[in-house]
C-alpha cells in the first residue's frame, strides 16, 4: 500500500517505451484506411500513417525483449489530429487507432507481459470538436457549456481568421484548435476528475500530465491526484514540467515526478559537448551547453537539491520525446555520445524512458521531423550496435537493484571523466563516464577492495583506502565493488 503522498515504488524499477500511436506500427490485419502517408515517407504535421493499437499489440514483445516494463502512450482518445492532443471525447479510443476493442485488447497482451500503462492526459484544453465546446458554436449564449471555456465575445469565431478566434476565446498559446477549460467551473472541472477516474478504473496505472502549469486552479491537481490514487493506490502521476518542478512535486499533494528535461540537459551537454547541432539545440526548451565533467556533476547536485531522493526515483528520464527532435541529430549523429548519454541515463536515479525508435538510431528535426514511422521493414536503416547497447543496458538496469533504488554520491571529476557511487545497504556499483577524446584518470578516496565488470570496460585498482580509475578516449564502465 503506497500513501498517497509518496510516489509508487513500481516506478523506481520501470524502463519506459514512449509510443506515438499513428507512428509506431500499422496492423497487418486492419482495415486499410484511404488517404494515409507513405509509412515511410517524412511525417507531416497533418496526415495520417495509420499506426494503431492493434499494431502495438503485435510489437509487444519489441518493447518487452527491448527491457523494458511500462509503455507511456501520446494521446490515444478519439481526436482530429494524428497526434491527438485536440480531444474529442475523452471516453473513446480514437476509432482509427481500433476502438475501445483495440484498448481492451491492448491491456489485456500487456498484462500477460507484466506491462504497465501509463497514458497521456490532456486537462487544459480541449479541440473544436469537443461536444461541449461543439454546441457552443452552434448555440452561442444560449450554450448550457458557456461557462466551461473562457469566451470572450459573441458569437463565438473559431474557424475563421486565428486573430478572431484568438480575441472569441481562450485558448492554448492562441490556438484556435484548442480551447481552453474554465477549470473554475464546477461542472467543467467535476467532467475532467472522472475522464482521471473513468481511465484508471479501465485499468491503467497512470497519467502523464501534459502542460499542468496552465491549470491555475486552485487544488486543481491536489483533488485529481487524491480522486486518482483512491482509485488505485499505486497510480503514477507524472507532469511535463520543462523547468524546476519542485514545487509541483514535493510535498507529494500534486505530481509523484516530472519528465526530468533538466536532467536531459545536462546528460547531453555534458556526452555531446563536442557534437551537439547548435541549431537544433537553439529550438529545445531545456538548457544545453558543451559541459566537463565538473559542470555535469554540479547539474547533479543541483537536481538532488531541488528533489527529495524518493521524487528523484520517480522522475521520467528522457533523451528524447515526440516535443523535441531525435536524440541523435540533436547529438550531431555521433552514435557514442549517444551510448554514453544512454550509459548516464540508466545509471542515475528515475526511470528512464526510451522514445521510440531512438534505441535504432532513428534521426529527424523537431515537430513533424521527430515523428516518422517506425521502419520495421528496413532493418537496413537500423543502428544493431547501439540496439544491442540499449539491450545491455536495460538488462544491466534490470539485473541490478543498486542501480534502480541507491543513493548517489558524485566520487571524482577529472576534465571530462565523472565517476559516481550507487549504493543499497551492502550493494555498491561505481559508473565512470569519459566523453572526451584523450584518455582520463581520477583518484579517489573509498573503502573498497575489490571489483567486477558489471559493463563496460576501464581500468580500476585499489591501494589502501584509495582507487584509481583510468578510462580510455570517449569510454563507460560499471564495477561491482566491496570490501
Amino acid at each position: 500500500m503506497t500513501a498517497i503522498n509518496q510516489p509508487p515504488a513500481w516506478v523506481a524499477d520501470a524502463i519506459f517505451y514512449q509510443v506515438f500511436p499513428d507512428r509506431f506500427a500499422r496492423s497487418s490485419g486492419a482495415p486499410t484506411q484511404p488517404y494515409l502517408e507513405a509509412w515511410d515517407a517524412p511525417p507531416t504535421n497533418r496526415g495520417y500513417k495509420g499506426g494503431d493499437l492493434w499494431g502495438v499489440i503485435e510489437r509487444l514483445d519489441w518493447i518487452a525483449e527491448l527491457g523494458c516494463n511500462a509503455i507511456y502512450f501520446n494521446p490515444i482518445f478519439q481526436s482530429a489530429s494524428n497526434h491527438r492532443y485536440h480531444t474529442h471525447d475523452y471516453f473513446r479510443v480514437d476509432p482509427l487507432l481500433g476502438g475501445d476493442e483495440a484498448f481492451d485488447a491492448l491491456m489485456a497482451a500487456c498484462r500477460e507481459r507484466e506491462l504497465r500503462i501509463v497514458l497521456d492526459g490532456v486537462f487544459n484544453h480541449a479541440s473544436r470538436g469537443f461536444f461541449q465546446f461543439n454546441d457552443l458554436l452552434e448555440t452561442g449564449e444560449a450554450s448550457p457549456w458557456r461557462d466551461w471555456f473562457h469566451i470572450n465575445t459573441f458569437p463565438v469565431e473559431a474557424y475563421g481568421r486565428d486573430d478572431e478566434a484568438a480575441t472569441s476565446y481562450a485558448a492554448w498559446w492562441g490556438i484556435p484548435a484548442l480551447p481552453k477549460f474554465n477549470t473554475e467551473n464546477s461542472q467543467a472541472r467535476e467532467f475532467l476528475m472522472t475522464v482521471g477516474e473513468h481511465w484508471i478504473d479501465r485499468g491503467i496505472d497512470g497519467w502523464r500530465l501534459d502542460v499542468p502549469e496552465e491549470i491555475s486552479t486552485e487544488g486543481f491537481w491536489e483533488e485529481f491526484r487524491t480522486r486518482v490514487r483512491h482509485k488505485n493506490q499505486d497510480a503514477y502521476l507524472v507532469g511535463e514540467i520543462w523547468g524546476d518542478a519542485g514545487g509541483w512535486t514535493v510535498p507529494g499533494t500534486r505530481f509523484d515526478g516530472t519528465m526530468n528535461y533538466l536532467l536531459t540537459g545536462a546528460i547531453l551537454s555534458f556526452a555531446g559537448a563536442r557534437s551537439i547541432d547548435w541549431d537544433l539545440a537553439g529550438k529545445l526548451n531545456y538548457p544545453l551547453s558543451a559541459a566537463d565533467a565538473d559542470g555535469f556533476a554540479e547539474a547533479i547536485r543541483h537536481l538532488g537539491a531541488i528533489y527529495p531522493f524518493e521524487t528523484q526515483l520517480a522522475h521520467l528520464n528522457l533523451l528524447g520525446s515526440h516535443d523535441t527532435a531525435r536524440v541523435l541529430s540533436i547529438l550531431g549523429g555521433d552514435v557514442k555520445a549517444l551510448e554514453l548519454a544512454s550509459l548516464l541515463q540508466f545509471t542515475l536515479p528515475g526511470a528512464p524512458s526510451i522514445y521510440y525508435g531512438d534505441e535504432i538510431g532513428l534521426l529527424g528535426g523537431h515537430d513533424p521531423g521527430s515523428r516518422a514511422g517506425f521502419p520495421w521493414d528496413m532493418e537496413e536503416v537500423w543502428n544493431h550496435e547501439l540496439l544491442d547497447t540499449i539491450r545491455s543496458l536495460t538488462a544491466l538496469r534490470n539485473s541490478h537493484p543498486v542501480l534502480r533504488g541507491g543513493a548517489l554520491q558524485v566520487v571524482a571529476t577529472a576534465s571530462s571523466l565523472v565517476v559516481f557511487e550507487r549504493s543499497l545497504g551492502e550493494d555498491r556499483v561505481l559508473v565512470a563516464v569519459n566523453t572526451g577524446e584523450p584518455a582520463s584518470n581520477a583518484n579517489f578516496e573509498m573503502t573498497a577492495t575489490t571489483s567486477e565488470t558489471l559493463w563496460g570496460a576501464g581500468g580500476i585498482t585499489f591501494d589502501g583506502g584509495s582507487v584509481r580509475i583510468a578510462m580510455a578516449p570517449r569510454s563507460g564502465a560499471v564495477w561491482k565493488i566491496s570490501g
